[in-house]
């Protein structure tokens, strides 16, 4: 499967980045006061189809790269904090009992958001503090 690799990895990179704007878009309009677009049929399922694709992408990833590449615990970090986001994800979108956790937890989701980016970008547990430092 390796001779799929460059296809793969465009595939998760583009499944990421349409699953953060879309989460970026979604918060924003709970926040605007229009949670019903945000939360529509059409658009949870957008986000489900796209989250399924990122997540089949990292699994095929997972697997074709040697395990040798994860061995600084990049990869731990990066799933650890996916966790924290997609928990942020939802006190923003649904559980936020005020406008004010909701907003704070959007803002949080979004910079849990950049530091994974940046964790995998520089394949290294404090991503966007290593690529400063």
């Amino acid at each position: 499967m390796i001779e799929f690799y460059p296809q793969i990895k465009w595939l998760h990179i583009a499944a990421v980045m349409a699953s953060g704007s879309l989460f970026a878009l979604r918060g924003l309009l709970v926040l605007a006061g229009r949670p019903q677009w945000a939360l529509a049929a059409p658009v949870r399922y957008l986000s489900y189809t796209i989250d399924t694709a990122l997540l089949t992408a990292a699994m095929m990833l997972l697997t074709i790269l040697p395990g040798a590449l994860y061995a600084n615990g990049w990869l731990t970090v990066k799933v650890l904090l996916i966790v924290a986001y997609v928990v942020l994800g939802v006190f923003a979108l649904r559980r936020g009992r005020s406008r004010r956790v909701r907003a704070i937890s959007y803002v949080l989701a979004l910079l849990v958001f950049a530091q994974v980016y940046f964790i995998a970008r520089s394949h290294h547990p404090l991503g966007a503090l290593y690529l400063l430092g």
